[in-house]
């Protein structure tokens, strides 16, 4: 896994230092997932590619440099906390809905020496801290016009949501249209990225919020299931 992370941060242009950190993170990962469904990724290579490098390809599409920013449904840690190990000034909450995982995201926090990263037990429609972050990201598998409504509301004006999406995503953004204007958000920026050392093109979606998004959203989660914006 080492060697494959440094080959893998040549390519991304990212500083070496962290990969100490990222391959305790992986053991740490594999040790819970053992007693615990946190990822079907359970070979070191595909963590350091799949999971790891994936994450850490935003670095070239986004500035997270002294940044708050908050990792919404972040399930095992991606990509916020590899993004944090890599950009330390990265002020980060990891936010999800099952508390088992963010009792093991507290536990790789303590490990790796991390006290500053807030992990949070919460639904995000429940969370509140509206507009108080530079940057939301998720790479949740929920539709796209359902994360608007979740992450959007965190994010200042002028700040940005980034969504982690596969290429084959085109009906799912044009769907998300109309989420994102009443929502607050300007058209979507789509940016298609290899992860470096493999075949693999996944592909990023980014909205700038230009406006405050109107208080009555997020809605119930019951009501934004039932009836997508």
């Amino acid at each position: 896994m080492e060697e494959q992370l440094i080959r893998g941060f040549a390519a991304l242009q990212i500083p070496v230092d962290g990969i100490p950190a990222l391959c305790r993170y992986a053991d740490l990962l594999a040790e819970k997932n053992k007693v615990m469904n946190l990822t079907a990724i359970t070979e070191p290579e595909e963590i350091a590619s799949l999971h790891f490098l994936d994450s850490l390809c935003l670095l070239n599409l986004l500035d997270f440099s002294a940044k708050r920013v908050i990792d919404v449904g972040t399930g095992a840690g991606f990509p916020g906390l590899p993004l944090r190990i890599v950009q330390p000034d990265l002020q980060l909450t990891l936010l999800d809905a099952l508390n088992k995982r963010i009792d093991f995201l507290q536990e790789v926090c303590r490990a790796l020496n991390l006290p500053d990263v807030l992990c949070v037990h919460a639904r995000a429609e429940e969370f509140g801290h509206r507009e108080e972050y530079d940057i939301a990201v998720s790479r949740a598998v929920a539709s796209l016009p359902l994360l608007l409504e979740l992450c959007l509301p965190f994010v200042k004006v002028g700040g940005r949501f980034l969504a982690m999406k596969g290429r084959d995503s085109d009906e799912e953004i044009a769907a998300a249209e109309h989420a994102a204007e009443l929502l607050g958000a300007g058209a979507a920026q789509i940016t298609d990225y290899s992860i470096p050392g493999t075949d693999v093109v996944h592909r990023a979606v980014l909205f700038e919020k230009i406006r405050p998004t109107p208080v009555k959203y997020p809605r119930a989660f019951a009501k934004i299931k039932k009836s997508p914006l």
